[in-house]
């Protein structure tokens, strides 16, 4: 700063006002303190300086300190006008939303030198604002604040969309105060705050803050200030967010581009997959050539079962049980699903389950080749359909050849029975091997499929299914048509999900008795449902002495010997009289004393005879129901032996000694 040279007092009163004035100009051409400024006046003042003299100096000094502050506030504007231009340069630069926020609410903090600078920003979803960023900020409460719209000094200003400037947060009684503001603010120590809107157009997208922990007037310079700033930042904002959302879209179409490529190529694959499969099938493929086809389209092994779990071809794995619990859920879904490593697939037609895949060594299986195998099931839906109808076409020429095995020779007709034996030997089927007829019966709306059913057990038996008073009937080739009742009633029910009663009768050979036959196994199948066994399955042998009764050729002595047998086989060994003994005792009401009586001999013969009779028949024998039947198998075994007598073996006309039956081992 320049020398100021010395007022001269007692000279002209122009001249001493001039070089006070020339002093002043010079301080500002210096840039000299504003403390400097009023030297000048003061010299002159004291060097006793002409009262006119010194109020010229006096509002000369006044002028130049206006133009000294005016000086210093544009200086001030010009260095703001500057950090803006560098704020907005900054802000242009970024391209990140995260960096862009830091760096506003750090620029904002440095212009006007407060403790701390923060952002809110709104969110419509919630009709609040919350706390984005935060530079100085040393409290977790405050940095995690929400405010509703019209709470507190934030969310007035994003309400209002105006600028507010608290010089004590505390005591400012002209917001709404909440305790979870007020705690958040307080545990911060804020005391001055200062906010203002971020626009972008007439949209409020939230409130740019600044805050000192002391109470502070803010000026309307520093309001206008963080306003330029806000605007910089709104726009800043607002080009990071498109910006951002611009290159999410292009990541989102990038990614739809790829998807749809790969959803062709899937459909494509799928489609030249389901042609060949389809193409395989017409030109009259197996579910052998199916399943070779698929495992080589999937790349794994494969499983094919029927609806019961038979196995109809597997290629590239061991045996597979079929999963009940995931073919249920494919069922449900239909979908293929996961179980175990495996992937499973319902065979559906409709509701209707036919079967399902097995595809093993594919744990991985991605959606695309998921859909494949999905649609591997419909054609092979499409498979055991059309083998299905066929086999539907045989079962009705079978059906018609049941009918007519099954039909009694009415009065005056003739039945050809050579012709009867070559219709079922063209079918393979030899009816001079022991075939049984089974009647099988359910609820009236799932007949008909029972009857496919039947016929599909048919053929695996080797014999013939068809439909007659209402009943579905099957002829198979068998001696123990008990146990294949019993077999029948449990598999079809469990199938078909409901109770399926099976009567059986037989066996026997030739055409001739099947007709007897098939009403022997009705009225066995109506004995079952009398008796309550509704969903069982059981022969005419199987109802004991019922099934002699309703037998029209009963097989009497099959009857006495199940019963009898190891009795009667002992008495023809040894020469006893176990049977006889059981007569007596059972004529004469169970009692020891009496039937020793009727057969003349000691009462301890009689014990020891029956204790032989447990060893043989079982200690139930005397049991009321095994009672019963030994009682019919005696008196069957004694009309046997005596057709044309009713005299009872127990009757007394026999007559050994009483160490008869010690004497032959009894």
């Amino acid at each position: 700063m320049p020398p100021v040279s010395p007022v001269t007092v007692g000279s002209d009163p122009s001249h001493t006002a001039t070089a006070a004035l020339r002093q002043l100009l010079d301080l500002l051409a210096a840039d000299a303190p504003v403390e400097h400024l009023a030297q000048p006046a003061a010299r002159a003042r004291a060097a006793g300086a002409d009262p006119s003299e010194q109020a010229v100096i006096d509002e000369a000094t006044r002028t130049a300190l206006d133009i000294h502050r005016t000086l210093a506030q544009r200086r001030r504007r010009e260095a703001e006008l500057a950090a803006l231009f560098d704020t907005a340069s900054d802000l242009a630069a970024l391209r990140d939303l995260d960096a862009v926020l830091r760096a506003i609410v750090h620029r904002a903090r440095t212009l006007l030198g407060t403790d701390t600078a923060y952002m809110t920003l709104n969110d419509p979803t919630a009709d609040d604002t919350f706390m984005r960023v935060t530079a100085g900020s040393v409290s977790a409460k405050f940095q995690q604040l929400r405010l509703a719209m019209g709470e507190g000094l934030g969310g007035l200003v994003a309400q209002t969309a105006r600028p507010y400037a608290s010089t004590d947060y505390r005591t400012d009684r002209r917001f709404k105060h909440t305790g979870t503001i007020d705690e958040g603010v307080d545990e911060e120590g804020l005391r001055g705050i200062l906010g203002v809107p971020l626009r972008v157009g007439r949209r409020v997208i939230g409130v740019l803050f600044a805050g000192d922990r002391a109470p502070r007037d803010f000026t309307p310079e520093a309001i206008a200030l963080l306003s330029s700033l806000a605007d910089h930042a709104a726009v800043a904002i607002d080009g990071a967010r498109l910006l951002e959302e611009t290159r999410s879209a292009l990541v989102e179409l990038n990614a739809a581009n790829e998807t749809a490529r790969a959803h062709s190529e899937d459909l494509h694959r799928a489609a030249d997959a389901h042609d060949r499969l389809t193409d395989l099938v017409l030109r009259g493929g197996d579910v052998d050539d199916v399943t070779r086809e698929i495992a080589a389209l999937l790349g794994g092994g494969l499983a094919v079962h029927d609806a019961d779990g038979t196995e109809l071809a597997r290629l590239g794995t061991g045996p597979v049980r079929p999963p009940e619990q995931g073919i249920e859920a494919s069922r449900r879904g239909g979908r293929a699903v996961p179980v175990g490593g495996n992937w499973v697939c319902a065979v559906l037609a409709g509701p209707e389950l036919l079967g399902s895949l097995v595809l093993t060594d594919r744990a991985d299986l991605t959606d695309a080749d998921r859909r494949l195998f999905e649609r591997a099931g419909m054609v092979t839906a499409l498979l055991l359909l059309l083998r299905r109808s066929v086999a539907e076409a045989e079962d009705r020429v079978r059906g018609e050849l049941l009918d007519d095995l099954l039909t009694a020779q009415s009065p005056g007709s003739h039945r050809n029975i050579g012709s009867l034996t070559l219709r079922a030997r063209k079918l393979d089927i030899n009816l001079t091997q022991p075939h049984a007829v089974l009647v099988l019966n359910c609820d009236p709306d799932l007949r008909s499929r029972l009857l496919i059913e039947a016929a599909r057990r048919a053929r695996t038996l080797g014999g013939l299914a068809g439909t007659r008073n209402g009943h579905t009937v099957l002829l198979a080739p068998t001696t123990t048509p008990g146990p294949l009742a019993q077999e029948l009633a449990q598999g079809l029910s469990r199938g078909l999900g409901t109770p399926i009663t099976v009567g059986a009768a037989g066996p026997g050979t030739g055409p001739e008795h099947l007709p007897d036959t098939y009403d022997e196994a009705r009225r066995c199948l109506e004995a079952l449902e009398a008796l309550g066994r509704t969903g069982t399955g059981a022969g005419l042998a199987d109802l004991g002495f019922l099934g002699v009764l309703l037998g029209d050729r009963a097989d009497i002595h099959g009857y006495v010997d199940r019963v009898l047998g190891p009795v009667l086989a002992y008495d023809a060994q040894r020469g006893t009289e176990l049977a006889r003994t059981l007569s007596a005792y059972y004529d004469h009401g169970a009692s020891l004393a009496r039937a020793k009586d009727a057969l003349h001999v000691h009462v301890n013969t009689v014990v020891q005879r029956l204790d032989r009779v447990a060893q043989l028949l079982g200690p139930d024998w005397n049991t009321p129901g095994k009672a019963l039947e030994i009682q019919v198998a005696l008196s069957l075994h004694h009309l046997a032996q005596n057709p044309l007598h009713g005299h009872r073996a127990g009757s007394g006309d026999r007559r050994r000694g009483p160490n008869a039956e010690l004497e032959q081992g009894g």
